[in-house]
């Protein structure tokens, strides 16, 4: 079965080597406590690639907040879409004009799960990054450290539709560390890469995987947790822990405010993550399965006063929908994987189309190197499934599933993830409807500029290794 040999395959990835994730703040002779992210050492280099004037006629739009519109024309400009509508758009010079005559845009596809970069092609222990085990809290590293950006993984994801995405670490331990939300384009580090304004996610994971890594010795480790219980209790020392250590530095900066001349507190890595979730910097993404696990990790937020961003797999979230949507907590959830394993027992074909219709946010994630090129046609079957049982979702809300929900749980809404003026040109033109399973993506673009084009060889960015080394196995 496709999922259990997915998921065994990623479990069996174990890095072992250690990331160091050093940033230390100096300003006015006072030592912070800061989170380094898109402003410190770690910074956003990106840089937009270069575009065109683009101006594509008569085409169908899925806008990705539930609107369509029937033979329009879109306009891009400075990585910009500055144009949609009927008429021929402002007087500007068009460096290209496509005809878009039976073809759809829709915004880019955003994947909020992946393992791209850490878990790269070729598939090899050497470059398996994912999963930094040895304790079940490793808040201190971060997925960006592990990131290879030659992954082949990038551009087939690219012919796929995508044009963002979330790179995690794997879900080893209660607390694997920070995230990385991604253009999906071409750069040599991944701060290249890296979505400029992006918050930080941090990868939490319930259920199974922790007690069986760690409690259950599967690895050289044996220890805690070895129940669900354990899973929360560890959760819970972290964050009281975390109290503690806000406690000091919320002390050490109102005393140097107030001018005193007082000795910083020592500073840890992995409590500067889990100070920055309690204060809002750091968006939580749970892998969690069981509506009960997801209801436990609620609650654990609640006592220690931060929100659960999204959960993902979240097979069972059609059993507390009402409550994801009072906590404003969104789902990430695959189409019609389930059962592989006890606590994806539960899982229904019709858990994303009832979490949409209960005004929760719905997501479609791939979790998968192969399954992101396809996440159109996952959203497909869901809708599908949708209608068998009388539910009645339009496509042009599905899309919300592929792009604006996405782009919220990744808190990068403002800028991406709905086709309207004044957004990011982060768009797809496909070949015809994309609920179609025949459809195909004729060209991406990001910003502006196009990162995969059917009919053009010069953008379809060949890895060293599909050239026939080491490198067969690729999925692309």
């Amino acid at each position: 079965m496709k999922k259990q040999l997915t998921f065994g395959k990623r479990m069996g990835r174990f890095a072992l080597k250690p990331v160091m994730a050093v940033a230390l703040a100096l300003g006015a002779g006072q030592v912070t406590a800061v989170q380094a992210g898109d402003k410190g050492a770690w910074k956003s280099t990106y840089k937009p690639m270069a575009s065109k004037t683009t101006f594509i006629t008569n085409v169908n739009v899925y806008d990705g907040k539930g609107g369509e519109q029937l033979n329009v024309n879109v306009g891009l400009r400075n990585g910009k879409i500055f144009y949609v509508g009927s008429g021929k758009g402002p007087a500007v010079a068009y460096d290209v004009t496509i005809d878009g005559k039976d073809r759809w845009l829709t915004p880019g596809i955003i994947d909020v799960h992946s393992h791209l970069g850490v878990y790269p092609s070729p598939s090899t222990g050497s470059h398996s990054d994912g999963n930094e085990i040895g304790e079940p809290v490793t808040a201190d590293v971060w997925a960006e450290h592990g990131i290879w950006p030659q992954d082949a993984g990038f551009a087939a994801a690219a012919a796929g539709g995508i044009t963002a995405l979330q790179i995690l670490p794997g879900s080893a331990n209660l607390i694997g560390g920070r995230t990385v939300t991604l253009k999906n384009v071409y750069g040599r580090m991944h701060q290249d890469m890296k979505f400029p304004g992006a918050p930080h996610g941090v990868k939490f994971a319930c259920g199974e995987n922790p007690k069986r890594v760690y409690g259950r010795g599967n690895n050289p480790v044996s220890k805690r947790p070895y129940t669900r219980m354990g899973n929360i209790a560890g959760f819970r020392q972290a964050f009281a822990d975390a109290t503690h250590y806000k406690a000091e530095w919320d002390q050490y900066e109102a005393d140097t405010k107030a001018g005193k001349n007082v000795p910083a507190p020592a500073r840890d890595l992995k409590m500067d993550t889990l100070k920055s979730i309690i204060e809002g910097d750091i968006l939580v993404h749970n892998h969690c399965y069981r509506a009960d696990d997801m209801g436990s990790m609620l609650d654990v937020a609640k006592e220690f006063g931060f929100k659960i961003g999204t959960f993902h797999h979240a097979v069972e979230s059609y059993k507390i929908a009402d409550r994801l949507k009072e906590a404003g907590t969104c789902s990430a959830m695959w189409a019609d994987w389930g059962m592989f394993k006890m606590e994806a027992f539960d899982s229904i074909r019709e858990n994303i189309p009832f979490v949409h219709k209960a005004g929760a946010c719905a997501i479609v994630h791939s979790d998968d190197d192969l399954g992101i090129q396809r996440l159109n046609q996952e959203a497909a079957k869901s809708l599908a499934d949708a209608h068998k049982v009388g539910v009645k979702i339009t496509k042009a809300e599905a899309w919300t599933w592929l792009s604006l929900n996405p782009a919220k749980s990744l808190g990068i809404d403002k800028v991406t993830g709905t086709l309207e003026t004044g957004k990011n040109a982060d768009v797809v033109l496909w070949s015809k409807n994309p609920f179609s399973v025949y459809a195909v993506a004729d060209m991406t673009f990001v910003d502006g500029a196009v990162t995969w084009d059917i009919n053009d060889k010069s953008k379809q960015p060949i890895a060293d290794f599909e050239l026939g080394t080491v490198g067969e196995e690729s999925s692309k």
